[in-house]
């Protein structure tokens, strides 16, 4: 009877699980379906008022100067072998001095971090990788290489190829989500970790699923879940919904800070209107539900987030509860007046307060071979 009741309890359980399952898929897929109606819509209006230039896009085939610039660092290849891709990234400082790794986030590339390539020179050996997909660096043609666990892999190999067993890490957006997993599955190759707009992927997850004005924030998630009509609808009138994500004011950067430049603006279009660079950025989308629900993972470096308050993709809230998943010193700015990209639009105040963190404790010994 006991053994009766124990097999009749473990059934429900798992019938329980199993609807949960379907409930949660129900709900994406039905997300979905609202934004690419949404979507499609807009794509109509459009049409409708400007027929001759909604499906226009130009191919940047000449790079900006900006790209070029020598106080940047030297632009440099480098391809792993166990994956086979290449990877470009932009270097500067001294080799043999602690490396500094950035992560960039979407839709941008290496030249993101071009204030911090300047800053952090001096006393480090800084580089700006274009990640999988983006920039100069390879890109791979199915959605499953664009895997979290690739990501993190990709990272891991990239460090060792430079020479390093350690580094200081710093992500920003996509980029932070994948510096936090790195962090957490490898530890010892985590000096400190910097984060900028990014929380916790368990913070994320479990703040998305609590609260609808986050899940309306990121609506664009389920969105990229759709296959080629992103693309579109980014590429439109010449890219105008990426020019927008950069200048409009609710998405945009620098109600206080600096905004971009045109010569700025049309470095990001040059690398986004390449064959097969949206594609690219998207695929980082569209493997986020594959890895849910995430368990609890704790990080054990120390760690500091900088947060933009006008983040118009994110709730300021989550930022707070990152402290719960820290085992190690966790130091949180939110900075006043800064957007989604605070590290372009308030570049002093994200530089001093990086300054801060490495400066504390014992982070800035060598770690080379």
């Amino acid at each position: 009877m006991a053994r009766l009741l124990h097999n009749l309890l473990l059934l429900l359980v798992r019938l329980a699980l199993h609807v949960r399952l379907c409930a949660y898929w129900s709900l994406v897929c039905a997300y979905c379906a609202l934004c690419a109606a949404v979507a499609l819509l807009k794509l109509c209006w459009s049409a409708i008022l400007r027929p001759t230039a909604t499906f226009q896009w130009t191919l940047r085939e000449t790079p900006p100067a900006c790209l070029h610039d020598t106080s940047l660092g030297t632009h440099c290849y480098v391809r792993i072998k166990e994956s086979g891709l290449r990877f470009h990234y932009v270097a500067a400082g001294e080799r043999g001095k602690p490396l500094m790794l950035f992560l960039h986030g979407f839709p941008e590339f290496w030249f993101s971090w071009r204030y911090q390539l300047r800053e952090f020179k001096s006393e480090f050996r800084v580089v700006a990788i274009d990640m999988r997909g983006y920039g100069e660096s390879d890109l791979p043609l199915g959605v499953e290489s664009y895997r979290p666990d690739h990501l993190v892999t990709d990272i891991k190999d990239i460090v060792e190829h430079l020479g390093y067993h350690r580094c200081f890490l710093v992500g920003h957006d996509w980029g932070g989500i994948v510096a936090w997993l790195f962090a957490i599955n490898y530890p010892e190759m985590v000096t400190k970790l910097i984060v900028l707009n990014c929380p916790h992927p368990s913070v994320y997850a479990d703040y998305a699923v609590r609260h609808p004005s986050q899940m309306l924030k990121c609506s664009h998630f389920f969105f990229f879940q759709l296959p080629r009509l992103p693309e579109l609808m980014l590429s439109i009138n010449d890219f105008k919904a990426l020019k927008a994500l950069f200048t409009s004011r609710s998405t945009g950067m620098a109600r206080k800070g600096r905004w971009l430049t045109a010569e700025e603006l049309e470095a990001y279009l040059y690398a986004l209107s390449q064959p097969g660079a949206l594609t690219g950025a998207l695929n980082y989308y569209r493997n986020v539900f594959s890895s849910l629900p995430l368990r609890q993972q704790h990080v054990r470096s120390p760690v500091l987030l900088l947060w933009g308050e006008r983040d118009a993709f994110l709730e300021q809230e989550m930022a707070e509860a990152c402290r719960l998943y820290i085992r190690n010193h966790f130091r949180l700015n939110v900075i006043s007046g800064a957007s989604h990209w605070l590290q372009q639009d308030q570049p002093q105040i994200v530089n001093t307060l990086m300054w801060t963190f490495l400066k504390e404790g014992e982070g800035r010994k060598g770690h080379r071979n």
